[in-house]
């Protein structure tokens, strides 16, 4: 199989084309945007511009051997890494370096016979200081077809993540700050500020907004088979304008889609928030497993959603909001509880808080707890009265 075409972003590829052109493409760059937005394809992209053999004024031809190759994702002169799940430790730092290194083989082989899939994943997964050791051992080598070679670390923020020490971002600093010749390397972000400022300092910043609605939902519809139109607007609709996004709203055969089914556990967090019952909140906390914090990054930032969305239905605001088929029983809540900016605001903060907690591998137990208990403060008024919601409202 081959990649799924770029949508939008014409204007960030012609600068990306003109500069190359030009022989001033910088040879470390950030791509930065929403989740979902198509950074990794992006880079992709740029791969196979940096690798085609009949290179046209509007970009790769698509044609030519190198680019055949660059779209099945097995040209030998673009690498991809990715965050991954730790395997099982082998006993010694060179067979752990090799089995990190086998899935990300398996996980490559999987993109490659299934390219367009959800930018969500409930792993706990990271770039792990392993894997990038073996990605600087693989850029001292030289070029294995073509004059240039393209290096695209996904997710870059995963690195300080994953290491408590920062081993594997300092790693990766290393080989930024003396990039072989005719070696690029782009790294994607989304959260561009949780990367070490030598790295960000080291690379040249390329931000992707979000695509219009509009051509969400037509990308849906030509490469997505099986949806119905309802399914597809309402993907399209909380997808913030990025593909990767709306994939995880549409529905996984019978059963909903991942994304959809965290948008309504973060629901029910909100619900419990509002809770006057403190046993309540405690019992959701529970339900959390003690461990892996970063798991909860996800749902935390969909319960973000729910907040933006309460604030903008509290304010009367004519912005849209993400959450379409609640409006309702948001701005029942809103009148209930009489919100305002200033708590509504220190509830967005409060969640913002807890997801910088869950990326430091804090207990999700007492992440969740703290955070139900703070926004409880924050949200609920004195008179304690209790709101009541089914799941249909969420829909």
């Amino acid at each position: 199989m081959t990649l799924h075409p770029l949508e939008g972003h014409e204007d960030a590829r012609a600068a990306v084309l003109r500069a190359f052109l030009a022989g001033h493409l910088p040879s470390v760059l950030l791509l930065h945007g929403p989740t979902g937005v198509g950074k990794q394809r992006f880079a992709l992209w740029i791969g196979q511009l940096l690798l085609c053999e009949q290179l046209q004024p509007s970009g790769p031809c698509g044609g030519c051997h190198a680019c055949i190759l660059a779209l099945r994702v097995e040209h030998p002169d673009l690498h991809w890494y990715f965050p991954v799940p730790r395997p099982p430790a082998r006993g010694s730092p060179e067979r752990d370096q090799e089995a990190l290194e086998e899935v990300r083989s398996e996980r490559l082989a999987q993109r490659r016979e299934t390219p367009l899939r959800p930018s969500y994943s409930d792993e706990v997964q990271g770039l792990h200081f392993a894997t990038i050791r073996n990605l600087r051992r693989e850029a001292s080598r030289r070029p294995g077809m073509g004059p240039r070679r393209l290096f695209l670390v996904a997710d870059a923020e995963a690195l300080v993540a994953q290491e408590s020490a920062q081993e594997a971002a300092n790693a990766l600093l290393k080989v930024l700050e003396e990039p072989p010749t005719d070696t690029w390397f782009v790294l994607t972000a989304s959260e561009p500020g949780r990367l070490l400022p030598t790295v960000r300092s080291r690379a040249s910043p390329l931000y992707l907004p979000p695509l219009p609605v509009t051509r969400v939902r037509e990308f849906l519809r030509r490469e997505w088979s099986g949806a119905g139109e309802a399914e597809i607007e309402k993907a399209a609709e909380l997808s913030g304008g990025a593909i990767g996004r709306a994939l995880g709203f549409l529905k996984d055969g019978e059963d909903e889609g991942p994304l959809e089914r965290t948008r309504q556990e973060a629901f029910f967090l909100l619900r419990a928030a509002l809770d006057p019952e403190a046993a309540g909140r405690f019992s959701r906390a529970l339900e959390f497993d003690p461990f892996g914090a970063r798991s909860l990054h996800e749902i935390l930032t969909l319960l973000e959603t729910w907040m933006r969305d309460l604030a903008a239905v509290a304010a009367g605001a004519e912005t849209p909001i993400l959450n379409v088929g609640a409006r309702e029983w948001l701005s029942r809540t809103a009148g209930e509880r009489d919100l305002h900016a200033l708590p509504l605001a220190r509830a967005v903060q409060v969640v913002e808080a807890a997801r910088e907690r869950a990326a430091g591998n804090v207990n999700p137990q007492l992440i969740v707890a703290h955070l139900l208990l703070e926004l409880n403060d924050a949200l609920v008024n004195r008179t304690g009265r209790v709101l009541a919601a089914s799941q249909s409202e969420v829909s």
